[in-house]
């Protein structure tokens, strides 16, 4: 069978079709030099590719997307270069199974069978015969080295590795894709609509969520405003170190969060916003106001840039499209806290809460009406706890706010979802967020 390779700077989601065609001469020098291309492989006389593979090794990253003559994705593929250049693994696939040629791409009813794989051994296969409609059926693979791993091809040597999904028996004969006038690439001016290499989860309106007048909605309410940051009390961190973290961590473990600040006494506050909805058992339209993100400010400078903390354990370079990491809760509770006394802290925060033991020295209940509920004092140390309550048992994420010199100005953990903003009839965002 023959198979035509060409090669591309990109390559658009929206129409699936390779963006700025490259000769295999370009293409070669991206790769040394460590720059994103694509690879599609086509089958003389069929319309939609077998497959495209998507290149970054800046990023670590390989990318491998199979389609069927209906021209749908039917499995993604996402390999890294770690520390041995030689091999990489296949750290995340999806592999959808439609059930005949009307279903459209990426159905929610459509059967799927996800693989999470890590370097150390660990994964985890989740089955979903109705697709997200449906019930999961979620194992711990056990799979040789062979399927974890593969070599790394060089440059111009890779096999059609989906052959076998697509029935191809016997190896295929390569030819060249032709490029007639090809522009040379520029990273500058690829459309939005173009594939790039997989990102974590990127910080939203952070900021905005704690400036007044500011429009949002959270997919549910159509529109919600923001009102003035309600401030709650203080934190002191005298070590210097804060912590971030689900008070209901297994004792020992240490908070999963830390970010180094100033020692010092520092301002708890809450994000709200207001909006209005109907009421059926009053009715009638009522207006409320809810919290959306809680916050120790560090320093009145304005945030410029947001990241996402990082765990000990975290290796960005694993991270999939939107991966978020963060602390775990089960008991729908997180905590800021000083971490250089974080085990007397949470010691106490067990005996108060959990045990109930009466007349705690060290502990009190603080509900406010505010997210925050329990706070804890270290009299050794003069280190503080505070516990904060979230929509739910998961993974919730903590910002870490910097100004323009790097250093940290505040530390925001959402209580639910990212909001996204409003814009005016003309585009434009409101007055206060602009």
């Amino acid at each position: 069978m023959a198979v035509e390779v060409g090669y591309a700077q990109a390559w658009d989601l929206e129409t699936c079709a390779p963006w700025r065609p490259i000769s295999v001469e370009q293409a070669r020098e991206r790769d040394t030099a460590k720059l994103p291309y694509v690879a599609v492989y086509r089958a003389l006389g069929r319309k939609a590719p077998l497959e495209v593979r998507l290149v970054s090794w800046r990023d670590h990253y390989v990318g491998l997307w199979v389609y069927d003559a209906q021209g749908r994705r039917t499995y993604d593929l996402d390999m890294r270069l770690l520390d041995d250049p030689s091999r990489l693994l296949r750290r995340y696939s999806v592999a959808w199974h439609y059930t005949g040629p009307q279903m459209a791409e990426f159905d929610t009813a459509c059967p799927r069978i996800t693989m999470d794989l890590l370097p150390d051994g660990r994964g985890r296969r989740t089955e979903e015969p109705q697709g997200q409609n449906g019930g999961s059926h979620i194992a711990s693979p056990e799979l040789p080295e062979d399927e974890r791993w593969m070599a790394r091809p060089a440059f111009g040597q890779w096999p059609v590795l989906s052959a076998q999904l697509h029935g191809l028996i016997e190896p295929p004969t390569f030819e060249t894709a032709q490029v007639t006038g090809a522009a040379e690439p520029g990273d500058a001016d690829i459309p939005a609509t173009c594939w790039r290499p997989p990102r974590p989860a990127q910080p939203g309106p952070i900021s905005e969520l704690f400036r007044p007048g500011v429009r949002v909605t959270d997919g549910y309410h159509p529109e919600m405003t923001v009102v003035e940051p309600r401030r709650v009390g203080s934190l002191r961190v005298p070590s210097g170190l804060l912590a971030v973290s689900g008070p209901d961590t297994v004792h020992g473990d240490g908070p999963r969060i830390t970010v180094p600040v100033p020692p010092g006494e520092y301002v708890l506050d809450e994000a709200r916003v207001r909006f209005s909805y109907y009421c059926e058992w009053r009715d009638a339209e009522v207006t409320t106001t809810q919290p959306t993100a809680v916050r120790l400010l560090v320093s009145q400078t304005p945030a410029a840039t947001w990241e996402m903390a990082l765990g000990p354990d975290d290796d960005p370079g694993l991270f999939i499209e939107k991966q978020i990491t963060g602390f775990d809760t089960e008991g729908a509770t997180g905590c800021f806290a000083d971490a250089g006394a974080w085990e007397p802290l949470i010691a106490l925060y067990e005996r108060g809460l959990i045990r109930g033991e009466p007349g705690l020295e060290g502990y009190e209940d603080t509900d406010d009406g505010s997210m925050f509920r329990q706070r804890t004092w270290d009299e050794a140390s003069g280190g503080e706890l505070r516990s904060f309550a979230t929509t739910g048992g998961a993974t919730y994420p903590v910002w870490v706010g910097r100004c323009e010199a790097g250093e940290v100005v505040g530390v925001v953990v959402l209580v639910e979802g990212m909001p996204e903003l409003l814009r005016d009839r003309d585009g434009k965002l409101t007055d206060a967020a602009a």
